[in-house]
């Protein structure tokens, strides 16, 4: 496969596959004139890649996902620690985002919005007191 079907099939631009290609992470064949020649098993590692992505793994938790993908003398509790590693990090930004809601409403709620200067968003940005 090409680089374009191979991108079809996976759902992964080309620009990402190349990434992915530059970092090691998929190694496609090369025909004689230089052009990737993706092979099922690149097709099924890209899939992979694309899914951990959507999940919000990152880059070296993918390469890590990955080589435990490709072992089949793994231990599942490798994987289900690195899942659990990124649902607790998950769960402290879902924490972290609430918080963030609930001040930025309160500051909404207290700013007038109209033709006055004072604004508590902007006092509150400043680090004085509205």
């Amino acid at each position: 496969m090409n680089i374009g079907e191979v991108a079809e099939r996976s759902g992964l631009p080309p620009k990402t596959i190349r990434y992915y290609e530059d970092i090691g992470l998929v190694r496609p064949q090369r025909s004689d004139n230089g052009y990737r020649a993706f092979r099922e098993t690149d097709l099924h590692k890209l899939v992979f890649l694309g899914r951990a992505r959507a999940l919000g793994f990152s880059i070296e938790d993918c390469r890590t996902l990955l080589g435990l993908y490709e072992d089949e003398s793994r231990e599942s509790a490798q994987v289900k620690a690195i899942a659990e590693e990124h649902l607790t990090a998950i769960d402290d930004k879902i924490s972290q985002l609430r918080d963030m809601r609930q001040t930025l409403s309160q500051l909404i709620d207290a700013c007038h919005g109209d033709h006055r200067p004072d604004c508590p968003i902007l006092s509150d940005l400043s680090g004085t007191p509205g």
